[in-house]
């Protein structure tokens, strides 16, 4: 793959990104040569002179520059001029300039791909997951997925993912990658950051959900207050050819609007008969809901079956069924699809020997935990409620405020330990989610190595209790001072605790 100097000219001219090319000679808009370039690169490491590098990052600092000029490179993107021997592309906004140029680079994948995106506070992996498995009987396993906790470009090997939605330039070469790899279909996390960075500026999904909103993310690294959070979130709308909205969502009324206002179609689901598709709850069959069609144009009422409890993530199934029911799939397909479907972390449910359940999920937001907790209470009114939950650190402040107030509202005892503290303490951490509790009678405990945490949780339950593990699901890491550090994950500690 390549493209030449007078490419970037015109594609940067054409979405008015282009301020000038400045170098020795001085600043001009024209190319200043005829040059090819063969990669793209934001890691001044690798770099070579075919490379175009992009000085991207509120942490860019002009030594990458020089560094990379000192491997060969001849020209970079960057929204100021640096004095150095290098040409430079200078732009208005460096991020959208690496979005377009990347998808040109790549020769625009996302044209040979049915792409589907999920955004939402709670959910969005749950129900990718699903919409892959559907789709996989529908394509004979040619569906890509971009994924929270895992990725895959063939369809079947799978790897740790390190953003919910990769950086544009990555993101373009792995979709370029699944369509080598002869996928038909990509199901695709999309973060309310993707937005706010514009990692997906310019992309336009074939079929857009937007599952729920509630406050998360708000801090001052990531977005300032709600407002900006759900304005982010709702560029999904208006980037959408066809949009699925949960019509029991806060805010509906808003994104209804959106979408009226912007022009595109959209489908609703929920529990309400005012739902083009209403979700049901079925008493047989394992985790059962009937799909009741009510305005909707697709042929998708039926009975199905999901692995995963919890009347939400049958929410989540029915989003998945009207997804991938607009890009190709039958009943059939979803039938079997969500019947075999597994979600790694998500709602993992195990049994200790007394006879006391197990919860272990990836919750990590107020919106999810307090879904998992209002189920662990419904589902075993007797007892008590056991949590074991962190939060991280250098991103999210907020949440710690959202948990001491979950907590309150729903559980009976609390251990707080670590979950991905990066360059914080994690003591420091668990003190401000108790601050935030109000409920006196809630008891709680302090302990910052994680499986010795739920080691604890788990020897206090009795038969008639729950105990959630909220958090990790079955990360292999924990983020410690910029480092992942090896972990076994939370289903493998409480898997192994419960055999010992």
């Amino acid at each position: 793959m390549s493209f030449s100097l007078e490419d970037i000219r015109k594609l940067l001219i054409k979405e008015n990104l282009l301020k000038e090319f400045v170098s020795v000679q001085g600043w001009h808009l024209d190319a200043p040569e005829q040059f090819v370039f063969k990669k793209l690169s934001y890691d001044s490491r690798q770099v070579d002179h075919e490379t175009l590098f992009f000085c991207k990052g509120l942490n860019f600092k002009e030594e990458y520059l020089t560094s990379a000029i000192s491997n060969g490179l001849s020209y970079y993107v960057a929204e100021q001029p640096y004095e150095n021997t290098a040409t430079g592309i200078i732009v208005t906004d460096i991020r959208k300039a690496m979005a377009i140029l990347s998808m040109a680079f790549y020769q625009y994948p996302q044209k040979q791909l049915q792409v589907i995106g999920y955004t939402g506070t709670k959910g969005k992996t749950t129900a990718s997951y699903f919409t892959k498995a559907i789709l996989d009987h529908a394509t004979n396993n040619k569906t890509a997925l971009l994924s929270t906790m895992n990725t895959t470009l063939d369809g079947q090997t799978f790897f740790k993912s390190h953003l919910t939605t990769p950086e544009s330039l990555d993101l373009y070469r792995m979709m370029a990658e699944a369509v080598k790899n002869g996928m038909t279909h990509l199901v695709m996390e999309v973060s309310s950051q993707a937005y706010k960075t514009q990692r997906v500026y310019g992309l336009t999904l074939d079929v857009g959900i937007f599952l729920n909103i509630s406050p998360d993310h708000i801090s001052p690294i990531e977005h300032p207050t709600f407002d900006d959070y759900f304005y982010c979130k709702r560029q999904l709308i208006l980037n959408s050819k066809t949009v699925i909205l949960d019509h029991e969502s806060d805010h509906f009324d808003l994104l209804q609007e959106t979408a009226e206002l912007a022009n595109v179609p959209y489908i609703t689901y929920g529990r309400s008969a005012e739902s083009d598709y209403e979700v049901k709850s079925l008493t047989s069959g394992n985790h059962a809901f009937h799909l009741i069609k009510h305005n909707g144009k697709l042929d998708i009422e039926a009975d199905y079956e999901i692995q995963l409890a919890g009347d939400f993530n049958q929410e989540n199934a029915a989003s998945a069924i009207i997804a991938a029911a607009l890009t190709g799939a039958s009943i059939e397909d979803a039938q079997k699809g969500l019947k075999a479907a597994r979600v790694p972390g998500r709602m993992d449910q195990l049994i200790q020997k007394n006879g006391s359940h197990v919860y272990v999920d990836y919750a990590h937001n107020y919106l999810s935990l307090k879904t998992l907790l209002e189920f662990a209470k419904k589902e075993h009114p007797k007892g008590r409620v056991i949590v074991v939950l962190g939060s991280p650190g250098n991103k999210a402040v907020s949440r710690r405020q959202d948990f001491g107030k979950v907590l309150s509202e729903t559980a009976d005892v609390v251990f707080l330990t670590a979950d991905d503290p990066a360059f914080e303490d994690p003591q420091k951490i668990a003190e401000e989610i108790n601050a935030a509790i109000t409920n006196a009678e809630l008891e709680v405990h302090y302990e910052m190595d994680r499986p010795e945490a739920i080691r604890q949780a788990l020897a206090i339950s009795n038969p008639e209790d729950s105990v959630v593990v909220a958090g990790k699901g079955v990360d292999p890491y924990q983020k410690i001072n910029g480092i992942d550090v090896p972990y076994k994950g939370d289903y493998e500690v409480v898997k192994e605790l419960i055999e010992d």
